[in-house]
């Protein structure tokens, strides 16, 4: 890889890492820059992977540090999450995938009604919410959340958002910090089925990964430093960005 390209990649990975870790999308970035480098959409579907696995590292890593969730109580929705990315990476290649961006297209533009409509919850959260034994219909949405996160990954962010302030209770700050927890579990079942399928380019994912790293590490802090209401803005933006690029707007 020539110097120039390895300091684009390294770029445009920063963005996404930054982005995933403060709401969700940045893969939207991530995989159209794997495939100009010559990987095939598959490849570059798999060898993003690498890139948010070492992205979560750091991130749960800085969340965890600063106590703003708890292995002990948060770890159980991430289960459900891990066996649905299993189901969703053996069936990467078997759904027509402009049919499923125009569809999460759709769910994203009445998230972005929820976000814009009813502030409060994303910002305040509910008082004490603590899942300590998820319901059977949280553990079917994040079995379905995880699903698609093994299957494509792209706006994954979203949805665990959507599920942990809306079906959970918790406020955008420890959200972030839980929904990274579950994509860095899950992405591990997702990525060892993509190695066993040999759609891992590790050089070029390694590459993407060293500005995800410093992306997350900076939108940890960020999210932390700035609290629920200045993420919500960027959750926002992130939001119509993604709305645009999935209806081919730009």
């Amino acid at each position: 890889m020539e110097w120039y390209f390895v300091i684009a990649v390294v770029g445009v990975g920063f963005v996404a890492g930054f982005i995933n870790t403060v709401a969700g999308g940045g893969s939207v970035l991530a995989l159209p820059m794997l495939m100009f480098l010559g990987l095939p959409a598959n490849v570059a579907n798999g060898t993003n992977r690498v890139a948010i696995l070492l992205q979560s590292m750091v991130g749960v890593g800085l969340f965890q540090q600063k106590k703003i969730f708890s292995l002990k109580t948060d770890y159980k929705l991430a289960l459900p999450a891990m066996a649905g990315s299993l189901a969703g990476a053996l069936l990467a290649v078997e759904i027509h995938t402009a049919l499923l961006e125009k569809i999460i297209g759709g769910v994203m533009v009445l998230m972005l009604l929820t976000v814009l409509v009813n502030p409060e919850a994303w910002i305040k959260g509910r008082a004490g919410a603590i899942v300590a034994k998820p319901t059977a219909t949280q553990y079917l949405i994040f079995f379905l959340i995880g699903f698609y996160g093994g299957f494509i990954q792209v706006g994954v962010g979203f949805f665990l958002l959507a599920g942990l302030v809306l079906g959970c209770g918790y406020d955008l700050v420890k959200a972030n910090g839980i929904k990274l927890f579950i994509v860095l579990l899950y992405t591990v079942v997702a990525l060892a089925i993509f190695f066993a399928g040999r759609q891992v380019d590790v050089v070029s994912g390694l590459t993407l990964a060293v500005g995800n790293m410093a992306g997350a590490w900076a939108g940890a802090r960020f999210t932390i430093r700035g609290g629920a209401k200045y993420v919500r803005y960027v959750l926002i933006l992130a939001l119509l960005l993604m709305i645009l690029k999935l209806f081919n707007i730009f």
